[in-house]
């Protein structure tokens, strides 16, 4: 709405301004729909929903899995070939996942993420990365463990092809990473050896009673 002028009469001087502005509006609108500003307005919020829907359907799973309360339903985030690797375990497919995060109950009497910041670069496609900067809390013995870490989701058709934990925001020690491509192999090889055997005790990732 204009602002009145005080020497004009009020009532005229609006009325004849919001004739003036409605036209400009309307004229301004045609050329914009004419010219595809406004489809592409449209299109680009479109995606920007599109990229947060991605994270928004899966990092509440990613919290159930580190809070041990996942149940096979939050696997679902997973591709069938999905590889998931810590510091300790590197996994290989859904089914050695599921043996991963089910272990944490049997190991730590709480677990879960404190705080965490979520990052996308994501296609509309629903390939790209999703980047959670969190801090994770453990009760272990009784004692209390505080843990920075970065998780690191790979995404491909809307699914988690690779979720990578990194520790202390460290990249995990492997032949790429390390100075001594020997030494990088022999820890790839200890987190394989880790989680065949993790993945033995769990039954082989079988579910819980839900």
């Amino acid at each position: 709405m204009a602002t009145l002028r005080a020497k004009a009469p009020p009532l005229v001087y609006t009325a004849q301004h919001f004739l003036k502005d409605s036209v400009w509006f309307l004229s301004k609108f045609a050329m914009e729909t004419h010219s595809g500003g406004t489809e592409s307005s449209y299109k680009d919020a479109s995606d920007s929903a599109a990229k947060k829907n991605f994270a928004d359907g899966i990092v509440p799973q990613i919290l159930r899995l580190y809070g041990s309360t996942a149940t096979s339903r939050d696997f679902e985030i997973y591709a069938p070939h999905a590889s998931f690797e810590d510091p300790l375990m590197c996994a290989r497919g859904v089914k050695q996942i599921k043996s991963a995060f089910y272990t944490l109950p049997k190991l730590f009497s709480e677990s879960k993420i404190v705080e965490y910041t979520v990052e996308e670069n994501m296609a509309s496609s629903g390939k790209g990365e999703i980047l959670i900067d969190n801090k994770q809390y453990y009760k272990f013995l009784g004692k209390d463990i505080d843990m920075v870490s970065l998780i690191k989701l790979q995404i491909e058709e809307g699914k988690v092809v690779r979720h990578e934990d990194w520790w202390d925001k460290k990249p995990i020690s492997n032949r790429e990473t390390t100075k001594l491509p020997l030494l990088g192999r022999i820890a790839e090889m200890t987190r394989r050896g880790s989680m065949l055997a993790t993945h033995v005790l769990m039954r082989f990732g079988k579910d819980p009673t839900e």
